[in-house]
């Protein structure tokens, strides 16, 4: 009994590191993702929050306490993704560049982002297109930063100097048909590809046709600018008929930190006192193949000894990581 209250003991100290503000920000994250997989089966039109809810194993009760409903859902995708490009441009270290060059790598890691996950890039561009209010609002904030960099080639030369935001307007809005109409094919290809074309488009209105064709001629680099996970292939719990309640993530967390964890100890961890009810958990939490029980069992009158599976491995792994990305996304 001595060794069991130690162990126990050992367990409780490590108690505290999965917050309900990290198992909501799972929440979210699972909810943006399942966002993806639901635009692109049904469309925007046909799209609602039961999909969603029912894609992530997350309640309607859950999803209305992190949005106000889909359109929030989906503006809230289109603010993730903008972060994670922002990311990727700050690790870029474009400052101190010439416009041309600046506007050379950004565009480059912009299309690296989209060829990560094509799914993605056709629900943020193609998909988007047809909502309204808060995502609508969204989109035309992006266009505009967008458009306000380009504009930036006004100041070049005497030429460029005559260019109104007009110019900068269209030349985005070239841009970006010609993206979607690509995302909008059974096979777009790889839109990196497209690198030198496009920055040929861009400046040639600012700098010249002699200027805009060696940019075209100009070789991409040979590796892509962001290898991070893209969101929609992120999160192994998606397909999981299971909601990441805080207690199950508790659960989880636990028998993680101590191997071959008993019922009674994995319930201290997880702040559950029904021991009926943390059988039934961790009965379940096994049949779905996120838990193995190497212990006797009571039959034996021995204590369960549970451990996680390599898919449990895995989505323990993921809550740290997306309650990681949620807090860095967040300061």
């Amino acid at each position: 009994m001595a060794v069991i209250g130690a162990r126990r003991a050992k367990l409780a100290v490590a108690a505290g590191s999965v917050s309900r503000g990290q198992v909501a920000d799972i929440q979210r994250i699972r909810l943006l993702a399942a966002a993806v997989g639901v635009l692109e089966q049904l469309g925007y039109e046909r799209a609602t929050v039961a999909h969603i809810t029912t894609r992530a194993g997350v309640s309607r009760r859950t999803f209305y306490e992190l949005f106000s409903g889909r359109e929030d859902c989906v503006a809230a995708l289109i603010g993730d993704a903008v972060e994670q490009v922002e990311r990727a441009l700050g690790e870029a270290v474009l400052g101190g560049l010439g416009w041309r060059e600046r506007v050379w790598r950004g565009l480059w890691v912009i299309l690296s982002f989209l060829d990560q996950d094509p799914v993605l890039a056709r629900v943020l561009l193609v998909d988007t297109q047809r909502g309204s209010g808060l995502v609508l609002g969204a989109r035309e904030a992006v266009i505009a930063r967008l458009v306000a960099v380009v504009h930036e080639g006004h100041g070049e030369n005497a030429r460029a100097a005559g260019r109104s935001e007009l110019t900068a307007e269209g030349v985005v809005g070239a841009v970006l048909a010609i993206l979607q109409s690509r995302l909008a094919r059974e096979r777009p290809g790889q839109l990196t590809a497209l690198l030198g074309e496009l920055v040929g488009m861009i400046v040639l209105p600012y700098l010249g046709p002699a200027v805009a064709l060696r940019e075209q001629a100009k070789p991409a680099p040979a590796e892509p600018a962001m290898t991070g996970m893209p969101l929609a292939a992120s999160d192994p719990l998606v397909e999981l008929p299971i909601r990441m309640t805080y207690r199950t993530a508790r659960v989880l967390e636990g028998i993680g930190l101590r191997p071959e964890a008993s019922n009674r100890e994995i319930s201290d961890y997880a702040g559950i006192q029904d021991q009926g009810q943390i059988s039934k958990l961790l009965a379940r939490l096994e049949r779905l193949g996120l838990l193995a029980n190497q212990g006797e069992g009571h039959a034996k009158g021995e204590p369960n000894a549970w451990t996680l599976t390599p898919r449990g491995q895995q989505v323990v792994q993921s809550i740290g990581v997306q309650s990681a990305a949620s807090r860095r996304a967040a300061s």
